[in-house]
This record gives structure tokens, sequence and C-alpha cells, in this order.
């Protein structure tokens, strides 16, 4: 079975997910990270690929043996879904962004039935917006949304709140918390910036998580 600390691990070794806490990001909505995250990489290490995709493919049969199919987010839970469904012998198929203006003006690409018991495969859950937007189309289209599979969440506060008041449930292959243990066993930080690194995520509106000793 494939754990939290092997997907972390993975991640890290390719720098799909990068700490840098002296040196922050800036995010489109101003907030000054400390880690980036860019799953699409996974894709381009087979080895940690297969490592997600397994990791995937085992988390949905155990958290949701009744799935009947798998959905991907567009554009990056795409590529997962395809690989996880092929695993499980499952159908796959994805939700576009917004409804294409020509042809059949389809949102949801591939067969789906009504009531059809389906999973959402995410790469990564930050506020969850994007995540619980899929989920709805699919639910509003007459599916049975069992749940959303992410590879890494940041669990942050606001994205269990937002699971919870959308009714949507969800799981993620790896989560900040572990990925953030791992980088300091393995020296990608210092043991010192475990407490900053959790800070920014309990909050990561307030940057008082920069000057903490």
């Amino acid at each position: 079975m494939v754990s939290k600390t092997d997907i972390a691990k993975g991640l890290l070794g390719i720098k799909a997910v990068f700490l840098r806490p002296d040196e922050p990001f800036t995010w489109a909505s101003g907030i000054k990270s400390p880690i980036y995250c860019d799953n699409r990489l996974i894709l381009s290490y087979p080895e940690v690929r297969e490592l997600v995709e397994r990791g995937l493919a085992e988390l949905v049969a155990a958290t949701y043996p009744q799935a009947e199919a798998l959905m991907g987010t567009s554009t990056a839970g795409i590529a997962h879904a395809a690989i996880a469904a092929y695993k499980m012998g499952l159908p796959m198929g994805y939700v576009r962004g917004s409804a294409k203006d020509h042809g059949r003006k389809n949102q949801i690409e591939g067969r789906l039935e009504p009531g059809e018991k389906v999973v959402v495969i995410e790469d990564l859950i930050s506020t969850g917006g994007s995540s619980i937007e899929c989920a709805q189309v699919l639910r509003d289209a007459g599916a049975d949304v069992l749940g959303v599979v992410s590879i890494f969440t940041y669990g942050m506060a606001a994205s269990g709140e937002a699971f919870a008041q959308a009714g949507f449930d969800h799981v993620s292959l790896t989560d900040f918390d572990t990925l953030v243990e791992v980088a300091a066993e393995e020296g990608y930080v210092k043991p010192g910036d475990v407490a900053r690194l959790r800070a920014f995520r309990d909050n990561p509106r307030d940057e008082s998580w920069r000057t903490l000793a």
C-alpha cells in the first residue's frame, strides 16, 4: 500500500512540491507562500508517476469501493484520472472548466449515466473551490458523487469548511503536514522551519509566519 510518506518523498524528489520559506513565492491572490506545487511534473517522471497512479487506484478502491467511474478535473486531473481508471478497469471522463460554445456544448466529456457512482480525481486541493465546482457539475448532471480524491492537499481549514458546506467528501494521497515532516527529515528545509510552515498553513493571509524563530 502506497503511504503518505512515499508520495511526499516522490513529490519533493522531483520538485513537484517546492518549499522556500526564506524566499516565498507570490500567489495570484498576492499571498506570500513558502510552498509552490506543480503536480503536472509527475507525468514527466515515470517512477513517481507509477507510484502516484497506483496510490490513487488504491485509495479510490479502499475509500470508495462502490465507484463505477472516475472523473478528472480540467486540466490537471485528467491524465491522473485516465491512468488510475485504466489500472482499476473503470470508465473515465472529465469535467471542463466551462461548457463548450460549439457542437453539443458539453461540460462533461465521456459517458455519464444517471445515478452513476463517480469519484472526482484532482491533483491539488488548496481552497477546494475548483474541486467542489467540478463535483457539483457532476451532481447536477445526475451523478452520485462519492467524493474527491486528490494527490496533495494543503489541509487548510477553509477547504474543509467548503467541502462540508457543499456536502462532498474528500481524501488525499498526501498532505501538507506529512510533506513538511519529510522535508525536514530529508534536509529540504531546516528543522526550525517546520513551525513557520505550519503557521502559514493555519492562516496563509497572516504573514507573521515569516518572522517566527
